[in-house]
């Protein structure tokens, strides 16, 4: 069996990676699987894409479609017109997508028109927010696929909404949390901790990039007001997205209460959430981490495409509800924040039930498998 394997931007790393690691463990047992590693290229940036690959010990791909830059179409017709010559060249029997960027929608759309079965890891979720480019990358995806692999029940039962034959569903788990419980003795210490004095507990992580968030001046304004007004005396780390950079630059927003610091690498940023009091956040990816490792969480968003966080787990959503992200803050600092409960088959198992199903799937199976 041969799987074409697409990565294109951060998320994807960490998603991809356990996988990787189950695919060479199941060879290395003398299976007939292989893989090959594309890299769109979507994100290019070392802190954003290399030093991802290094820490968390995957091969290099191999190849890198540079496809980064340009706008959403831009980008999503150069990463099409490249994958397909990749395909054309080295044909596989599955190609496998993660997550929702637009490497994701591009290149199941590019396999599919050239039958080549597709199956999507972190199908099924959904914010309803169409005006997320995400949302439209996951709703095209999921429309396409030949399988489905699903992170909850909330992602099951959107699919069947969506009219998805149920036996095309594979309820599995999260490969980011495979990612997080394999790397949690490896986590590193950022080489700014000692500098600003930082403790176990003792400050708030801070992390906001989309459009709705920042590209507002006003409103960028009034979050970091709210944020370092309720926190009191706790120093805010804000790593600083490229995006939001720009912004706090180009307008001399000042920031003098928070500690700005380059996107970090991915063993250095979980070190960051799991030793924060609190997070405030607009990524769903954060959010997931935030729950397994039990740190409470606000994220600034109306919709999410994980309510697991929310109703198991210690996300909660604020929105642009000001008042409510000050009250949050403070049942934070009270210590009175809710206890979360770990969502199911988020146990570190998920690459191994992704590879089983790959193989119930074919005409052959070389080892025992059972369809989760």
């Amino acid at each position: 069996m041969q799987i074409t394997i697409v990565a294109g931007a951060r998320p994807n790393f960490m998603k991809v990676a356990p996988i990787i690691k189950e695919i060479q463990r199941v060879q290395d047992n003398g299976n007939d699987i292989h893989y090959r590693l594309v890299h769109t290229g979507q994100h290019y940036d070392q802190k954003m894409s290399g030093d991802f690959f290094d820490q968390l010990g995957m091969p290099d791909p191999d190849v890198n479609l540079e496809c980064g830059g340009g706008s959403h179409a831009q980008q999503t017709a150069a990463i099409m017109l490249k994958f397909e010559t990749e395909l054309a060249s080295y044909r596989p029997d599955i190609v496998l997508v993660v997550g929702d960027v637009t490497s994701t929608m591009a290149c199941a759309i590019t396999a599919k028109k050239m039958g080549i079965d597709t199956v999507h890891v972190e199908a099924g979720i959904r914010s309803g927010d169409v005006n997320m480019p995400e949302e439209i990358n996951r709703m095209v995806t999921d429309a396409i696929c030949d399988s489905y692999f699903t992170t909850s029940h909330f992602a099951n039962n959107n699919l069947l909404d969506q009219k998805v034959d149920n036996s095309k569903i594979h309820f599995v788990g999260n490969t980011m949390v495979d990612t997080l419980l394999q790397n949690l003795d490896r986590i590193k210490k950022p080489v700014f901790w000692d500098a600003y004095e930082l403790e176990k507990g003792n400050y708030f992580l801070l992390t906001l990039h989309r459009p709705s968030n920042v590209d507002d001046p006003e409103k960028l304004v009034k979050i970091l007001n709210t944020i370092s007004r309720t926190t009191r005396k706790f120093p805010i780390v804000f790593p600083v997205h490229p995006r939001t950079k720009n912004i706090l630059e180009s307008f001399e927003i000042n920031t003098d209460k928070f500690i700005l610091i380059e996107p970090q690498a991915y063993l250095e940023f979980i070190y960051l959430i799991k030793n924060a009091k609190g997070i405030i956040t607009d990524s769903g990816g954060i959010t997931e981490e935030a729950t397994v490792l039990n740190i409470p969480c606000l994220t600034m968003r109306t919709t999410t495409e994980r309510p697991e966080t929310v109703f198991q787990g210690t996300n909660e959503l604020v929105g642009d509800d000001f008042d409510k992200l000050k009250k949050c803050l403070e049942i934070i600092l009270s210590g009175n924040w809710k206890n979360g409960d770990i969502p199911e088959k988020w146990d570190g198992k998920t690459s191994e039930r992704i590879v089983e199903v790959l193989f119930a799937n074919r005409v052959y199976a070389p080892f025992n498998s059972k369809i989760y």
